[in-house]
């Protein structure tokens, strides 16, 4: 049976653990290679052999996301390898301190917002013309609930996931007339060390794992999914 994603190209960002990790693995399981973005090189490591386990493969890049110029060259680099990109998983993020808007520090917030949303747009700059050489370009960007909330103390967090869908939307908008198809997931709570750090004493037992929402990233992902400026939202 052919692989949904058999002999195309994959890039995710955040992809040493959590659902970026998870994803990585699915989407090489269905046939993808996969180009992993993360600032850890030993959880890219990890990521790649149990990559190689299940018979897939992976280029591993360990970068900074908040280097601008590093993302410039990735995208010239894929662009001499493969000279195309059929897909792109924008998962990598930051919670920032949980703290009132007025006693968030400059530095926090500048790095909230170019993790969360700069470095996707300076994605969408560098990888779009390879996404377009695809025959069926796929864009996903990983959202949360916090964008459509007014919770106390989450402040930058949710500027940034509010700006990252209006920036995604918008990208899907002018996209519309392409083979190219932009979409948001939001995952909703899940078993990840960033909703550990955000909520402390929550049980993690009673939490969806990544492993669960990989299959829907996939499809999501797959050239056979065509919709655009999908929010979709995933419940166990």
């Amino acid at each position: 049976m052919t692989k949904a994603m058999a002999g195309r190209t994959a890039l995710i960002t955040g992809a040493s653990r959590g659902i970026g990790r998870a994803a990585a693995l699915a989407l090489a399981g269905a046939g993808a290679h996969v180009i992993l973005v993360a600032r850890t090189t030993g959880g890219l490591e990890e990521t790649d052999d149990a990559i190689q386990k299940i018979g897939g493969t992976a280029t591993l890049v360990p970068m900074n996301l908040r280097d601008f110029d590093a993302i410039d060259r990735l995208g010239a680099s894929i662009y001499e390898r493969w000279g195309k990109l059929d897909a792109m998983l924008g998962n990598a993020g930051v919670l920032g301190t949980l703290t009132p808007l007025a006693q968030i520090t400059p530095k926090g917030f500048a790095e909230v917002m170019e993790v969360n949303v700069t470095a996707n747009w300076r994605l969408i700059r560098s990888m779009d013309p390879l996404l377009r050489q695809s025959d069926a370009g796929r864009v996903l960007f990983v959202s949360s609930g916090a964008a459509k909330k007014h919770t106390p103390y989450w402040g930058a967090y949710a500027v940034s996931k509010a700006a990252l869908e209006m920036l995604a939307l918008t990208y899907a908008a002018e996209c519309r007339e392409t083979n190219l198809k932009v979409n948001l997931l939001n995952p909703g709570p899940m078993r990840t060390a960033m909703r550990a750090k955000a909520m402390p004493g929550e049980d993690p037992a009673t939490l969806p794992t990544p492993d669960e929402i990989a299959p829907q990233i996939v499809e999501m992902l797959s050239p056979s999914f065509g919709e655009s400026e999908t929010i979709a939202n995933f419940r166990r």
